[in-house]
């Protein structure tokens, strides 16, 4: 399963990790994994490349975390992953959980 937790402090979102994979097919035709870790590499990608926000990013196999300080773009860009993983989520019950942790 991949767990997909997303950092807030108050009201906005500061960060994200995911972990797992979701082994809902065998490696190269997993969907589900292919869709998420999509999903969380463009965000961070946004975040770093074109909003130029000052983030740590931590990635290995299976794993990634991103965190940053508070801003009006970051808390945008993470909130659409979020809603993007919700949707997922709802698809793919057994396979993505999603969860919110303040910090």
């Amino acid at each position: 399963m991949i767990k997909v937790t997303f950092f807030k402090n108050g009201a906005d979102f500061t960060g994200y990790e995911f972990s797992g994979h979701s082994d809902y097919a065998e490696e190269g035709f997993d969907i589900v994994c292919s869709s998420a870790s999509s999903a969380a590499f463009l965000t961070a990608n946004n975040i770093t490349d074109f909003f130029n926000i000052k983030a740590d990013v931590t990635v290995s196999d299976g794993y990634m975390k991103l965190t940053a300080d508070k801003s009006d773009n970051l808390n945008r860009l993470i909130g659409g992953l979020y809603q993007h993983m919700l949707q997922l989520s709802e698809q793919y019950e057994k396979d993505i959980n999603v969860k919110i942790s303040e910090v």
